[in-house]
C-alpha cells in the first residue's frame, strides 16, 4: 500500500514522543510510604508472582489490601504476573515479597517503561494503524494524518508514559473490537471487547453501544435465521471469554464476590479526588457527599447515568449504523464519565478513544474535546511533575491537528454534521443557522481560559483559605465543556436519519 512509508514515519514519530515523555517523573516518585500508581503496578507484580491465585484479591499478612491491593480484573493480574516473570529473570529484588516495597532505581524505571512500550507496540499502535488504513472514502493523506494525530494524543501519552499505567492495553483491545464490528468480524470484535473489560473494568463505559449495535444487527437479520445464529455466536464468545479469564476465581462463591467487591468499591463514595464530572462540580455548591447517604448517591448516580445514555442506545438499537455506533461510543462513555459512581480523572481516556476515531469526521469538535480532556487531568499531571511534558505534548498535538485537518475551515453545518438538526430547527425558527463564527469565538475563549488556568496552576500559590482553588476551577471549566460536548454528540445521534445503506462509510 502506498501509504505505508509515510505511515511508518508517523508511527516512529509517535514512538519517539512516547519515549521522550517516559524520561520524565512518574506517579509517587520518591514519595513514601504509599508512593503512587508506578508502585501499584510494581506491587501487583510482586503479589501475583509470590502468592497463589486465590490470595490475590484477599487481605492477608502477605497482601495488605490497604497498600495498593489489586482492584483491576483478572486479565490485568495475569499481565502483571507475566511482567513479574521477566522482572524476576532480570533482578529478583524488584518483586521480592515485602522487601521490594517502594523499590526505585534507574534500571527498574527502564524496565517498567519498556513494559508499557512493548504492550503499546503489540496492541494499541497496530490497531490505530489498521483502523486508519481501513478508513473509507478518505484520501491517503487524511489516513496518515489521522494516525499521526491519534498517536500524538497527549492524554494517553502523559498517563501511560508519564503518570504510569497500561491504558494502551484496554484501549487497544477496545479499538480492535471497533475494527471487528466495523467490518462484520463480529465474533472477533466481541472477543476483543471482552478482553478489554477483563483487563480494565472501566471499559464497561463502551459496553452498551457494543451491545446495542450488535443486538440491532441481529434484529435486522431476524431472530429466526441468520440473526439468531449470530446472536448465539456472540453470546458463546462472551461467556467463553469471561469463563476462561475468571476460571481461577470461580471455584468458590466467596472468591468471585471478593473480586467483584475489589472491582467495584461502592463504599468509597460518589467521587474521590478532584475529577471533572458532574458530581464533583456540583459538590462545590451543594455538599452532596455529606448531605446524602451512600445509597442515595448510588441510586441518584445510576438514574442520571441511565437517563443520559438511553436516547443514544435506543436510537442505535433501532437503527444500527457504523456512523451512529461511533458517535454512541462517545456519548455513552461521556455519560458514564459525567454521571456514574466513583469516576477517576483518568477515565476521560475512555471517552477520548472514540473521539480519536472520529477525528477525521468532525475535526474541529474532536480536536477541541481532546485538548479539553488532557487539560481536565492537569491537577494529576502537576502532582506527577509533568507540567513541561503536558504543555509540550498538548501544543504539538494541537499544531498537528490544525495543520492536518484545517479545523478552523471546517465549522460549517455540513462539516459539523449538524445540517439535519439545523433543518429541523428552521421549521420552527426560520433563518436559523449554526453560528460558526460564535463557535470559533467559544473555541478561542476556551483555549485562553485553559491556558490561563494552566499558567496559574503552574506558577501561582493559591490563597491559604482556598488551597484547592486551581484544581476546582480546572474541574468546573472542564465539566462545563464536557456537558456541552455531551449535548453535541447526542444531537448528532438523534438527528442522524441516514441508514446503514446510504450513509457515507467511514469505518
Amino acid at each position: 500500500m502506498k501509504e505505508w512509508p509515510s505511515m511508518t514515519v508517523a508511527v516512529l514519530v509517535g514512538l519517539t514522543v512516547r519515549w521522550a515523555v517516559s524520561l520524565n517523573s512518574y506517579s509517587g516518585a520518591g514519595k513514601p510510604p504509599m508512593f503512587g500508581d508506578y508502585e501499584a503496578q510494581r506491587h501487583w507484580q510482586e503479589i501475583t508472582f509470590n502468592l497463589p491465585v486465590k490470595q490475590w484479591y484477599f487481605n492477608s499478612s502477605d497482601n495488605n489490601l490497604q497498600y495498593w491491593g489489586l482492584d483491576y480484573p483478572p486479565l490485568t493480574a495475569y499481565h502483571s504476573l507475566l511482567c513479574a516473570y521477566v522482572a524476576e529473570f532480570i533482578n529478583p529484588d524488584w518483586i521480592a515479597l515485602h522487601t521490594s516495597r517502594g523499590y526505585e532505581s534507574d534500571q527498574h524505571k527502564l524496565f517498567m517503561r519498556s513494559t508499557v512500550l512493548i504492550a503499546d507496540l503489540m496492541i494499541y499502535v497496530p490497531a490505530v494503524v489498521l483502523y486508519c488504513c481501513y478508513l473509507k472514502e478518505t484520501s491517503t493523506k487524511k489516513k496518515i494524518a489521522s494516525a499521526f494525530c491519534i498517536l500524538l494524543y497527549p492524554g494517553l501519552l502523559l498517563i501511560d508514559y508519564g503518570h504510569f499505567q497500561y491504558n494502551c492495553v484496554s484501549l487497544g483491545f477496545a479499538l480492535w473490537a471497533v475494527l471487528g464490528v466495523s467490518h462484520d468480524w463480529d465474533v472477533p470484535g466481541s472477543l476483543a471487547f471482552c478482553l478489554a473489560i477483563n483487563y480494565k473494568q472501566m471499559e464497561l463505559y463502551h459496553s452498551l453501544p457494543f451491545f446495542c449495535f450488535l443486538l440491532g444487527k441481529c434484529l435486522k437479520k431476524g431472530l429466526k435465521g441468520k440473526g439468531l445464529l449470530l446472536l448465539i455466536k456472540l453470546m458463546a464468545t462472551v461467556v467463553a471469554t469471561f469463563a476462561l479469564c475468571w476460571l481461577p476465581f470461580c471455584t468458590q462463591g466467596e472468591q468471585t464476590l471478593q473480586v467483584l467487591r475489589r472491582l467495584f468499591p461502592v463504599g468509597r463514595g460518589i467521587f474521590e479526588d478532584k475529577v471533572a464530572n458532574f458530581w464533583c462540580s456540583l459538590n462545590v455548591l451543594l455538599k452532596i457527599k455529606s448531605r446524602l447517604s451512600s445509597h442515595t448517591q448510588l441510586m441518584l448516580s445510576f438514574a442520571l447515568t441511565l437517563l443520559s445514555l438511553l436516547p443514544a442506545c435506543v436510537k442505535l438499537t433501532l437503527q444500527p449504523s457504523l456512523r451512529r455506533f461511533r458517535h454512541s461510543l462517545v456519548a455513552c462513555a461521556l455519560s458514564f464519565f459525567l454521571f456514574s459512581f466513583q469516576v477517576h480523572e483518568k477515565s476521560i481516556l475512555l471517552v477520548s478513544l472514540p473521539v480519536c476515531l472520529i477525528l477525521n469526521e468532525v475535526p474541529f469538535m474532536s480536536t477541541w474535546f481532546l485538548i479539553v480532556s488532557t487539560f481536565s487531568m492537569l491537577p494529576l499531571l502537576l502532582k506527577d511533575q509533568l507540567a513541561l511534558a503536558s504543555v509540550v505534548t498538548t501544543l504539538g498535538f494541537s499544531v498537528a491537528c490544525v495543520a492536518s485537518f484545517l479545523i478552523f475551515e471546517n465549522v460549517s453545518e455540513e462539516e459539523l454534521q449538524l445540517k439535519a438538526f439545523s433543518m429541523y430547527v428552521r421549521r420552527h425558527v426560520p433563518g436559523f443557522k449554526i453560528p460558526a463564527k460564535m463557535l470559533k469565538t467559544w473555541f478561542a475563549v476556551s483555549m485562553m481560559t485553559m491556558s490561563l488556568l494552566s499558567l496559574g496552576s503552574i506558577t501561582m500559590e493559591p490563597p491559604r483559605r482556598l488551597p484547592d482553588l486551581f484544581p476546582v476551577l480546572v474541574c468546573l471549566v472542564s465539566c462545563l465543556h464536557f456537558l456541552f460536548f455531551l449535548i453535541y454528540f447526542n444531537v448528532l445521534i438523534l438527528w442522524d436519519h441516514r441508514n446503514g445503506r446510504n450513509q457515507k462509510k467511514v469505518s
